[in-house]
């Protein structure tokens, strides 16, 4: 009964939990012992949930992949806070059907609700129980600068990826400022995504100063990319088939979609590019263990984490 709940804490509203378990079981559980049971669980399994690797051991013919993303929230304590979403996965649990999108089969996931210092110093202690991994070590990640800076003083041997789709919007940012016309505003872009594809970060940063004429928009751009162009050297990156964007940092959607509308302001966000919706103020502490279990749920351990956790 309690994992039912807890399942259904973590879903919606605890109001929404109330009427789901009174209409499919048939029993009546109070807000507050919804809250209290999904809270008393999720500080139980937080301490030691992200303690230890849940993928296999990484074999010789594979590398292990890394994401990490930060979008803000609302939150009641602190105004707006970010929250950091790691992903870990291994190039043998992406899977790609013939005419079908490629999926990853298995992932552990890690969230943190606050310092990008204490978010990075969980996915250092998980990465290095995977080994020394070298080159086998793939981050795909944005520009921000605090994952650069992690990256480059963490593991300075690891391939590190600027997110294409990133590299992509930003230059649509920028064309959109500087062509009336759409037409030749597609033209130019496309051409420049070309030249990305190939390796030419020179030749499009040229292309954006001509374009741009010393614009403060071409002047952000060009900074972007020249911080960035070790990272996006995507000709080398395709010959050894390793992803040049981020795959979806969560699996199902419906796992990482929560509402509060116990406090409605009428305003959606979005996280990861991800259907995280959000109504009004949050808690830390609330929000912090509805990541958590939706992450379990993510990477299949939810059953798990609640049976090892103390009852």
């Amino acid at each position: 009964m309690q994992q039912l709940i807890t399942y259904c804490g973590q879903l919606d509203s605890y109001e929404k939990s109330n009427e789901v378990l009174k209409e499919m079981l048939q029993i009546e559980v109070s807000e507050t012992q919804i809250y209290r049971v999904t809270d008393f669980y999720g500080k139980a399994v937080s301490a030691t949930v992200n303690e230890e690797p849940v993928l296999s051991p990484v074999k010789a013919d594979e590398v292990l992949y890394v994401q990490a993303d930060g979008s803000m929230i609302l939150t009641r304590e602190e105004s707006w806070s970010e929250v950091k979403v790691g992903r870990i996965f291994k190039s043998s649990d992406c899977l790609h059907a013939e005419g079908k999108p490629g999926w990853i089969s298995h992932s552990q996931y890690t969230a943190y609700l606050g310092s990008h210092k204490e978010f990075t110093k969980t996915l250092d202690a998980l990465i290095d129980k995977y080994g020394n991994l070298g080159d086998r070590l793939i981050f795909v990640s944005d520009g921000a600068t605090w994952i650069r800076n992690w990256i480059e003083d963490a593991f300075p041997k690891a391939i590190s990826i600027l997110d294409y789709y990133h590299v992509c919007e930003h230059l649509h940012e920028f064309s959109s400022t500087i062509f009336s016309d759409k037409a030749k505003e597609k033209l130019w872009t496309d051409k420049q995504k070309e030249w990305l594809l190939k390796g030419e970060i020179e030749t499009v940063i040229s292309n954006i100063k001509r374009a741009g004429k010393n614009s403060e928009s071409a002047n952000q751009l060009i900074s972007y990319y020249s911080k960035n162009k070790n990272r996006m050297k995507y000709q080398v990156i395709i010959k050894l088939k390793y992803p040049v964007r981020q795959c979806h940092l969560v699996k199902k959607k419906k796992f990482l979609k929560i509402r509060r509308p116990d406090y409605p302001v009428g305003m959606n966000y979005k996280l990861m590019k991800m259907p995280f919706i959000f109504f009004g103020y949050w808690k830390e502490p609330t929000i912090s263990i509805n990541f958590l279990f939706k992450f379990l749920i993510a990477s299949f351990r939810f059953q798990l984490a609640l049976f090892l956790s103390p009852t």
